[in-house]
């Protein structure tokens, strides 16, 4: 049988949204735990499982799209509404958590791309799914280490964030504590306040919030939780793959069969529309592939693999991207880039050349063994290195050395290749 899943909202081939929580080696020999054939008493009665019980007893069957919904962003009881989920003491660990060097080239490569389409007098960069606000941290500090080449350049933040748990960590990473922070739940930006180093930083929870304006967006291990619809090959055809209560268990739940397939639409062609129409561009890192994979539906839990059926609102749910999914679903509005390996990406952006500086700066043998510990997760094929991937979405006249807007403050943009996707060059 062949199964496929598809992006909330969008056909996504192969479980196609990627697997981005598994840092640690061990986790990727294990089998997907997607078939909710637990023993029962291993089953616990969460909130979240009397919830989907009573809706799915409602109105029938759900999609997996709207099961992941429920479990991972319901405002009551959602996985990522109310709890922190990084680090050790969480159910995953991500890059930026490992080394502050990830997060260095990341904004060595937005500045890059700023100076390559021709230094805007202003520009957005916008983060979905910020986590802590670890890795958006690391990229402010390069830019304030870099003011003198951004000096004539006004630069906002804009935080897309459903949590208000890991909103709120977020603001305590990111703000001046001396300016009191802006909070309206009803509105759109549901809280505004200054970075520390004096950038104003707004939060939405929808991406359709945030101003259409000339803007870097960057999602780094943002669309593997997005919700996926799952599909399974029939001597019919495609039919889409339900949760419904197991009848012969009143309070577990199964996957079955729908009668007919159903569609579904794309998230990327949001971030293709504004980047087409006022330029800019997308940095995507996830786990994934390229339109080589079938099901990667799964759960995680405590840094281990969990049946994504079991305890419902305890566990992440992820799936694998299919970046050959992305780059259909752009139709063509840009141009696309990669994926490319992570350790191909930031050996590119000069990772071996910033550890060598942060090593002989460091006398301290902890620190030393830290930063090459955190290097080898990074960059080491059977960890981080080879199962990351970067995945870029820029304009067309960027491949072309054209912007779509020019005024005084703006020089001739350059058709330098991309940093990152070649080696990086400053001009």
């Amino acid at each position: 049988m062949s199964v496929f899943a598809a992006a909330g909202v969008g056909l996504l081939c192969a479980g196609r949204l990627c697997a981005v929580r598994a840092v640690l080696p061990c986790l990727w020999r294990g089998k997907y735990f997607s078939s909710g054939n637990e023993p029962a008493e291993n089953n616990p009665v969460t909130p979240m499982l009397r919830h989907l019980m009573y809706k799915i007893k409602s109105t029938g069957p759900i999609t997996v799209a709207e099961y992941m919904k429920e479990v991972l962003t319901n405002p009551a009881k959602g996985y990522y509404v109310n709890r922190d989920m990084l680090g050790e003491k969480g159910d995953f660990i991500t890059s930026p958590e490992i080394s502050q060097i990830f997060g260095e080239l990341l904004g060595i490569w937005f500045i890059s791309e700023w100076i390559a389409t021709g230094k805007n007098a202003d520009f957005q960069l916008v983060e979905l799914g910020p986590g802590r606000g670890t890795l958006l941290g690391d990229i402010l500090r390069v830019f304030s280490q870099l003011a003198s080449v951004l000096k004539n350049c006004d630069i906002s933040i804009h935080l897309v964030e459903v949590s208000q748990k890991l909103s709120e960590i977020q603001a305590l990473t990111l703000t001046e504590e001396k300016v009191l922070l802006e909070r309206n739940a009803g509105s759109p930006v549901y809280m505004k306040g200054v970075t520390k180093s004096g950038i104003p930083i707004s939060w939405y929870r929808d991406l359709q919030d945030v101003p259409k304006e000339y803007s870097f967006y960057l999602a780094h291990e943002f669309f593997d939780v997005l919700p996926v619809h799952k599909f399974q090959k029939t001597p019919h055809g495609w039919r889409e793959v339900l949760i419904d209560i197991d009848p012969q268990v009143s309070d577990k739940l199964r996957f079955v069969l729908a009668p007919c397939a159903t569609p579904a639409e794309a998230f990327i062609q949001e971030l293709s529309q504004r980047i087409s129409l006022t330029g800019g561009a997308a940095l995507i890192a996830d786990y994934g592939h390229d339109g080589t994979k079938t099901d990667t539906f799964r759960g995680f839990c405590g840094h281990r693999l969990h049946d994504v059926l079991i305890a419902p609102g305890t566990a992440d749910l992820t799936a694998d991207v299919d970046f050959s999914y992305l780059r259909r679903m752009s139709q063509g509005k840009v141009a696309s880039l990669g994926p490319v390996k992570q350790q191909t990406f930031l050996r590119n952006m000069g990772i071996d050349v910033r550890l060598k500086v942060l090593l002989d700066k460091s006398d301290e043998p902890s620190l030393r063994q830290q930063l090459l510990q955190g290097y080898d997760m990074l960059m080491n094929p059977t960890k981080m290195g080879e199962r990351f991937n970067f995945f870029a979405l820029i304009p067309h006249q960027r491949l072309h050395g054209r912007n779509h807007q020019t005024n005084a403050c703006q020089s001739k943009p350059s058709p330098s290749p991309v940093a990152g996707f070649g080696e990086l060059a400053w001009r």
